[in-house]
């Protein structure tokens, strides 16, 4: 089959021919690190991790850009108010994203250009905007470029707005502005302003605008011309439809497909810094829940769906994955691990359909059942295959538990080894008391452990324990 995905700029579903046979490029719009991330943002990296590890699977070679916005207005405000460099701010929460990117095994990008490393692309780019009648330096001396709205009649096709409606966004500032609706490409230097988050241009010291900088890094890692760009929902207005317009006004073809996942809400609005209705990593561990049951949680939806948050709906998640996990583990110790083997065709279908995760998972628990039943059967060959194909999925999805990369990021290897060597310590002591024929004292540390959280199953090759409910 062919992968078809929805393509925000035809409002359908297309099949996807890439720019290039058998090569996908992908753009994904990353986070402006003016904070540690929340799992709202998360959900992004998740998602189009899946569909990066889904086109890897098929056979195409992946080129994948994730950018990091690392200087803007909200950044430069939080500099001034910690009286901190809006570098050293930048930097310290881009170290915390990178962080629980991994601990959610997202796959690392190709390559993750920051927005101060490519002011040349963007002189560049605003050069020839300038040129070709689309673009113009404000005559107030403020070193301001706009990006001029009317000049491009296809303004507010991507998000369906008509340009007439819509308004000024976040760079309100009106100084030397021709048409509210304008957007800044570059922004001149005020006063304000901490003094090293400028940069000298032809048009005076300043900084970019936040859309600018994305339409500099596509065409500097992906070319003119690439497959898809990616992003949240509330990206299409206006940043990803300013992105069109100006790099289409500067003659670059861009993307092929817009791909915009859902957002993730809490009450009845998005999650977001400023309306301080967020959930954090913190917040998740706290619950007990793990990095591979969060991201399991992420993936669940189809990556179109809004997901509306609560910690019961993420614990109920988490139960469904142990019982995934159970049978893993259980079939590995009776066959051994094996390795990821052929996907079901159903699988594949709905992946291919737009990437479906939500059917993809209905396979994958329907196979995982019948694995338990060959499993209990004592069917060494029918179990063998199961495990198989239960890893296969697991592994396009990203949450295999017998992947190395949860020992090491996802499991959060220091505090995973002191776990383990906790339970260890416990499960020795039990042993003892058995050896003694101390029933009460074996069956008390189990209980203890089972209070804190850690089941522990007797199997012929000795005790074996998880973390959560048993099967």
């Amino acid at each position: 089959m062919t992968l078809r995905l929805y393509d925000t700029a035809t409002r359908s579903v297309r099949d996807f021919v890439p720019a290039q046979a058998g090569r996908a490029g992908i753009y994904l719009c990353g986070l402006t690190v003016q904070s540690a991330p929340h799992i709202g943002h998360l959900r992004s990296g998740v998602n189009y991790d899946v569909l990066r590890r889904w086109l890897l699977r098929t056979g195409f070679e992946v080129t994948f850009i994730r950018n990091v916005t690392d200087v803007d207005d909200k950044i430069l405000v939080k500099s001034i108010e910690q009286a901190r460099p809006f570098w050293s701010i930048a930097y310290d929460n881009e170290v915390i994203l990178g962080a629980a990117y991994r601990s959610l095994n997202v796959l690392p990008p190709t390559y993750e250009p920051r927005a101060t490393g490519h002011i040349p692309e963007m002189h560049e780019l605003i050069q020839k905007l300038i040129a070709d009648g689309h673009a113009y330096p404000a005559d107030d001396d403020s070193a301001d470029v706009y990006f001029d709205v009317r000049s491009y009649p296809e303004y507010g096709a991507l998000s369906g707005q008509r340009p007439e409606a819509t308004q000024a966004g976040e760079d309100i500032v009106e100084r030397g502005k021709r048409d509210p609706r304008d957007f800044a490409l570059w922004k001149g230097v005020k006063p304000e302003e901490p003094a090293d988050a400028a940069w000298p241009s032809p048009w005076g010291p300043g900084r970019p605008g936040w859309h600018i900088e994305c339409s500099a890094m596509c065409w500097r890692y992906l070319g003119a011309e690439f497959d898809i760009h990616g992003g949240g929902l509330d990206l299409t207005f206006p940043h990803h439809e300013n992105e069109l317009a100006q790099s289409r006004a500067a003659g670059l073809p861009f993307a092929r497909y817009w791909v915009h996942h859902g957002l993730l809400n809490l009450g009845e609005a998005k999650m977001s810094k400023s309306l301080g209705n967020v959930i954090d990593l913190d917040h998740v561990a706290a619950l007990g829940i793990r990095p591979a049951e969060l991201r399991y949680y992420l993936v669940a939806p189809h990556y179109r769906s809004r997901i509306d948050y609560s910690d019961e709906s993420l614990r109920e998640s988490a139960v469904a994955y142990r019982r995934i996990e159970g049978f893993v583990q259980r079939a590995a110790e009776r066959v051994g691990s094996g390795g990821p083997g052929e996907l079901p065709a159903a699988f594949c279908a709905a992946l291919d359909d737009d990437l479906n995760t939500s059917a993809a998972l209905a396979v994958l628990h329907e196979t995982v059942r019948d694995g338990q039943l060959v499993l209990a059967d004592g069917d060494d060959e029918a179990t063998r295959t199961a495990l198989a194909a239960v890893r296969a999925m697991l592994d396009v999805l990203g949450v295999d538990p017998l992947d190395p990369a949860w020992d090491s990021a996802g499991q959060d290897g220091e505090l995973r080894g002191v776990v383990d060597a906790l339970v260890a310590l416990a499960l020795e002591q039990r042993a003892q008391a058995r050896s003694r024929k101390d029933w009460a004292a074996a069956d008390s540390v189990r209980d203890q452990l089972k209070q804190a959280g850690v089941v522990v199953e007797d199997t012929p090759r000795g005790p074996r324990w998880t973390i959560g409910e048993q099967d």
